[in-house]
Order: C-alpha cells, then sequence, then structure tokens
C-alpha cells in the first residue's frame, strides 16, 4: 500500500466516521498482536487456552513481508487487523480481528470487504475461513457459507468450523 492513498470505510452506528486501512509497521507488531490476543479473549477463554494460541496470534516481522495484512485504524488508535495468505486461487484468511472496545461498528465488516477486494484482484475463486465457533454467525452474515471442520492449530483435539465465500 505504499504510495497509495490508504483505504477508507463507514463505520457505524450514530456518529458515522472514517477509518483508515494501512499496513502495519514494524513498530506496531507487538500492538496488533495484543489486539489478536484481546479479541480472541473477549469470547471467555482461560488464561491456560490463551497461552496455547499465543503463537498463531503472533503477528511477526515475517508476516509483514510475505502475507497480505492490513490495519484499521482511527487517529492513532489500531483497532481491528485482517491478514491473508495466497495458495493459487484459494485465499485463506488467517487472521481477523476487532479490538472489543470497537465490536459492532462495521470496523469486521471494513476488514472482511477488503479482504474479499484484495483475494478477487489476485483471482482467486475462494476465500477460506478457519473461525472461531463464536465468531461464525460473522462470517455467515457476510455471506461465507459453512464448509465442515479443521483441526485447530493450537488446541490438540479442537476442531474449528471451516467457512468459504465464493469469490
Amino acid at each position: 500500500m505504499t504510495g497509495q492513498r490508504p483505504a477508507e470505510c463507514a463505520i457505524k452506528p450514530r456518529r458515522p466516521k472514517l477509518i483508515e486501512l494501512r499496513s502495519p509497521r514494524r513498530s506496531e507488531l507487538e500492538a496488533v498482536t495484543d489486539l489478536c490476543m484481546r479479541s480472541k479473549a473477549f469470547w471467555g477463554y482461560d488464561a491456560d487456552f490463551m497461552n496455547a494460541c499465543r503463537t498463531e496470534l503472533t503477528v511477526t516481522e515475517s508476516d509483514l513481508s510475505e502475507e497480505a495484512i492490513v490495519l484499521s485504524v482511527q487517529g492513532s488508535e489500531i483497532t481491528g487487523v485482517v491478514q491473508l495468505s495466497f495458495d493459487r486461487k484459494t485465499v485463506c484468511l488467517e487472521k481477523l480481528f476487532v479490538d472489543p472496545a470497537y465490536m459492532g461498528k462495521g470496523i469486521g465488516r471494513c476488514l472482511f470487504t477488503w479482504a474479499r477486494d484484495k483475494s478477487r484482484l489476485r483471482q482467486a475463486m475462494r476465500l477460506v475461513v478457519e473461525a472461531d465457533p463464536d465468531a461464525v454467525p460473522f462470517y455467515t452474515a457476510m455471506g461465507c457459507r459453512e464448509a465442515g471442520n479443521v483441526p485447530s492449530g493450537s488446541i490438540p483435539g479442537r476442531y474449528l468450523p471451516r467457512l468459504e465465500f465464493e469469490l
């Protein structure tokens, strides 16, 4: 996104504001990881569960160079993150997290829309989401359909819903 005008989305409800979408800076990686952890913990997971997820939720320098990743920001505050990985005609939604203080304000929809549009630009056929069970209603509202289950990358014996969005 360097050299391009940042993308913007309107958020709701009462006082519509514009949020900026931009690439993360190396200096923000810890803050982005903390946002992912806060967002995941919002669903009531205990400390042991959250510790088991830390590696999977960590955003690293290699993510900046290898993956498509974007932040939503309002002023200097990071409000959300979305990360994609590409495999031929399939795009995987690696992360989509919104700071709990900003949930329900359209930021998740804005980030999903960016992911969908980016996937289409790459001429992908489908966007695949391995979702937290609590996030399934959000993804189905975005137009994803349930497509089975997959093993968790963090918790042995746990399975996550797999969803697909046809592009």
